[in-house]
């Protein structure tokens, strides 16, 4: 990861009134940063999920929940210094990144943002997919143990000292025989 992208999206400073299109770019490598790390959480967590490896589902899923806490406020940052970019550019303050790679000064400008607008796009449509699937395989998960639990005998008997199947009601914490 660049140096300079680590340092826009974290810290705190994050975009000021004076963030220039060089520093909206730096946010949205940044944050494309994020997304990936997210699709690597998430194709984790689904190969927890489909090894049947439950014991480290709630890491997984804390750390997904981690990644996208910081999509948040890197999120409000690129925020930030899109608002500030489009007031440069005689742009609404609200402008999406659509409306700023539009109304561009300089064509490389409206190259660059277009392809972070398009990268961001696809990453979150994949995103979307893995989030869905995710939930699926929870869904089956879920019936599944549901299915298993609807078939367990209540009445299921316990053993005697000997091994034996006891009736219920028998079972002593201590052995009564000694």
């Amino acid at each position: 990861m660049d140096g300079g992208a680590r340092k826009a999206g974290e810290g705190g400073s994050g975009a000021t009134v004076g963030s220039t299109v060089q520093d909206l770019s730096a946010l949205l490598w940044y944050e494309r940063e994020l997304l990936d790390l997210l699709t690597f959480k998430l194709e984790e967590e689904q190969l927890l999920l489909t090894a049947g490896k439950t014991r480290w589902l709630s890491h997984a899923t804390r750390e997904v929940e981690q990644v996208l806490e910081r999509l948040r406020v890197a999120g409000l940052e690129r925020a930030s210094a899109a608002a500030a970019v489009a007031h440069q550019w005689g742009l609404p303050e609200d402008a999406s990144l659509r409306d700023l790679a539009a109304g561009a000064t300089e064509a490389a400008w409206a190259d660059i943002l277009s392809a972070h607008l398009t990268a961001m796009t696809d990453q979150s449509a994949a995103i979307r997919q893995l989030r869905d699937a995710n939930a699926q395989f929870l869904r089956a998960a879920a019936r599944s143990t549901q299915e298993t639990l609807a078939t367990t005998d209540a009445a299921a008997t316990t053993y005697d000292s000997q091994g034996r199947a006891a009736a219920q009601g028998e079972a002593h914490l201590f052995d009564r025989n000694l």
